[in-house]
């Protein structure tokens, strides 16, 4: 505690929330010279970020409005050599690995395929044969499918040890379990901040990047956010390495192999608040949906059954920029099912409009004041 009291006199930069989002954002404001506080509610990167697949692509691509595709193809052009980065840096492998993607559906196939053209995705459709030479442990193929052999995935549990471990080397000030409870301002501009314990933090700029709980912080702000939680349960299968070798998805449910062996099959959809519980309805369905798309998953182990809380957001876009009338305070947040694979193109955009570097895409889509509401007398 008293290395905390100490910087917390001399940051650049408190960052609320070490998911992926508030950690990659810290990494980029730190290489960059900043001195950087990070606080998380609980266990950095355990919301999430430790709870999705690591899936680095939108599950249907195509859907996506034309600014995320934009992060997502930023973010996808550098992971490679972020992994890389952090396995050199600090010994923990993220484990990328470009599985490709298997979807088990041609009913948008003319319009994924338009997509795919467009934006010099390599995307391929495929009958039924081919998804069984493509993926020998499918079940059946009966409507052929899209093949999309560059979408990777990366195991994120690893991705954060990794992150976490190379923020300390950058000499990010990181502290678990401090929940900050109030921001505060003064003459149109952030001060500073104060924690459930009583700390009170005097800084410059705030970053709020904490996931679905990132609403509250600004309520008593007179800003209604419009960020909301999103709980999606997941399975996991002890399976042996090679038995299932793409990713595949069919219908919205998903099975990604690890190098383990081990396959994770998701995932469900549900505005449940912040109640995290699984459920035997849902349970049901994934085990009916991982034996449909891979039968020799009802011989597997089923190893464990979790929930996380997504931060939803009502435009279907992340919010990422300053927040308009108070100077310091920005938000990263609103990525829903995406976090991970929008992760490095979201960190990067904020870093730019935090150090007035020339943005990485267009920064506009993403502006708070197109995704909040604020009180009449806000200003």
């Amino acid at each position: 505690m008293k290395v905390f009291r100490d910087m917390k006199k001399s940051a650049d930069c408190l960052i609320i929330g070490a998911g992926l989002i508030g950690m990659l954002t810290a990494r980029e404001l730190a290489r960059a010279g900043l001195r950087v506080l990070l606080l998380d509610r609980g266990r950095a990167g355990g919301e999430s970020s430790w709870a999705g697949g690591g899936i680095l692509s939108p599950l249907y691509p195509w859907r996506c409005h034309a600014p995320v595709t934009e992060l997502v193809r930023w973010s996808q052009r550098r992971y490679p050599a972020l992994a890389d980065a952090l396995f050199s840096a600090t010994g923990v492998d993220p484990q990328w690995t470009a599985s490709g993607l298997l979807i088990l559906e041609q009913g948008e196939a003319d319009e994924a395929l338009a997509w795919a053209r467009l934006h010099d995705v390599e995307m391929e459709k495929v009958d039924a044969a081919a998804c069984l030479r493509l993926e020998p442990a499918l079940g059946s193929a009966p409507e052929g499918g899209l093949w999309l052999p560059g979408v990777a995935q990366i195991r994120n549990p690893r991705l954060i040890a990794a992150l976490k471990d190379d923020l300390g080397r950058l000499g990010v000030l990181l502290h678990e379990h401090e929940e900050v409870r109030e921001l505060h301002r003064e003459n149109g501009r952030v001060v500073g901040a104060r924690t459930r314990g009583g700390m009170v933090i005097e800084v410059p700029r705030i970053v709020i990047a904490g996931g679905a709980w990132s609403s509250a912080l600004l309520q008593h702000l007179g800003i209604d956010l419009r960020v909301f939680p999103v709980r999606g349960q997941m399975l996991l299968f002890r399976g042996v390495p090679g038995m299932l070798r793409r990713i595949v998805l069919a219908h919205g449910h998903y099975a990604i192999p690890r190098r383990d062996g081990h396959i994770l099959v998701g995932s469900s959809v549900e505005e449940a608040g912040f109640d995290k519980a699984v459920t035997a309805d849902v349970r049901d369905e994934l085990l009916a949906a991982a034996r449909a798309l891979v039968p020799a998953l009802a011989d597997c182990p089923l190893v464990r059954h979790w929930a996380g809380l997504r931060p939803g957001s009502r435009s279907g876009l992340p919010v990422i920029g300053p927040v308009p009338g108070i100077e310091g305070l920005y938000l990263n947040t609103g990525h829903f099912r995406n976090g991970v694979v929008l992760g490095p193109a979201s960190a990067r955009l904020l870093a730019d409009l935090i150090l007035a570097r020339t943005p990485v895409v267009e920064p506009a889509p993403f502006a708070v004041a197109h995704q909040a509401e604020f009180a009449a007398d806000f200003l």
